[in-house]
């Protein structure tokens, strides 16, 4: 089979995933249908908008599928006939029933280096442990979460400067290049999958709502990276008199010890220096709650009081 005759599923709902199916299309492949998350409220309008897959295949007639709850919907799969499925942040489990409709069956791209963070939030994970490699895995799905067998890797470099919008883009690009190398081997038949190790399994669970707030007891690299894995959304936080202070960029500035946790030890040109336990971050963009967010020299001229006060 080849990209031109294999009747092929995508299924995917975010950005990333509306990146790698236009340019899976674009490439000359026979996508006969996207399944996506059902539409959401955005904004604080709440508008009813299409997920970003949705626009995507509507702009090139493709037919949209987006049921409710696949485990409990997947019937009008038969009928497509599909060869093969690929899956990219669907956001639903995929019922084993639907695993054995293609010919070809189902494979994922997956945000990690598997076995290295399965489950929900690989990248946001990659810098949440301020890793400096992570990557995109070709791997073939299964009942048990990620823990299908692995056809081909695709590497990414994390910089400094990342945070979670940044390394999307970057592993939403990575995702094409895989899918672009790999399909054609495995349509082929000629791409064979590696088991995982099992003893190198670690686990990327979904980031809860409780878990957006920073703790000032962890190290200032725990912090960082915190930061980092949460914005631009949904933003790691702390409290300034009862406030919610947002905190979107920093930087590791030294080891220094001069002052209380959590205490603003000084203002310049640096940025806004905050006391962790083991030495100092500066904050460099921030939103106190019901405020537009902005850049620390802006935050500093609207709270002049700052130096001294800490942040909880």
């Amino acid at each position: 089979m080849d990209k031109k005759t294999s009747r092929i599923i995508f299924m995917g709902t975010p950005e990333i995933s509306s990146r790698v199916l236009e340019g899976l299309i674009l490439d000359g492949y026979n996508i006969v249908a996207v399944i996506a998350q059902p539409d959401r409220p955005v904004g604080r309008k709440k508008i009813l908008t299409p997920v970003p897959t949705k626009v995507v295949a509507e702009k090139y007639n493709i037919p949209v599928y987006q049921p409710i709850k696949i485990r409990k919907e997947f019937e009008f799969v038969y009928e497509l006939k599909p060869d093969l499925i690929l899956t990219l942040a669907y956001g639903q489990i995929v019922p084993q029933g639907l695993l054995d409709i293609p010919t070809l069956g189902c494979i994922n791209l997956h945000g990690s280096l598997l076995p290295k963070y399965r489950g929900a939030a690989p990248i946001q994970y990659a810098l949440l442990n301020n890793d400096k490699v992570t990557g995109m895995t070709l791997m073939k799905m299964v009942k048990e979460m990620d823990a299908g067998e692995m056809y081909m890797t695709e590497e990414v470099t994390i910089d400094e400067e990342d945070n979670s919008t940044s390394l999307f883009i970057k592993m939403g690009d990575a995702a094409l290049r895989l899918a672009l190398k790999a399909l054609p081997l495995y349509l082929e038949g000629k791409l064979p999958g590696t088991p995982q190790d099992e003893s190198l399994v670690t686990f990327a669970p979904s980031i809860k709502p409780e878990e957006e707030k920073i703790d000032l007891n962890k190290t200032k690299e725990e912090i960082f990276g915190q930061i980092r894995a949460l914005s631009d959304v949904p933003g790691a936080y702390l409290y300034l008199d009862n406030l919610k202070i947002k905190i979107y960029k920093a930087r590791i500035v030294s080891d220094e010890i001069v002052g209380e946790v959590g205490e603003i030890i000084k203002a310049d040109k640096g940025g806004l220096y905050l006391q962790a336990n083991n030495g100092l971050l500066a904050l460099l963009d921030l939103q106190k709650e019901g405020k537009n967010r902005m850049d620390y020299k802006s935050f500093i001229n609207g709270n002049q009081n700052i130096l001294g006060q800490k942040l909880k």
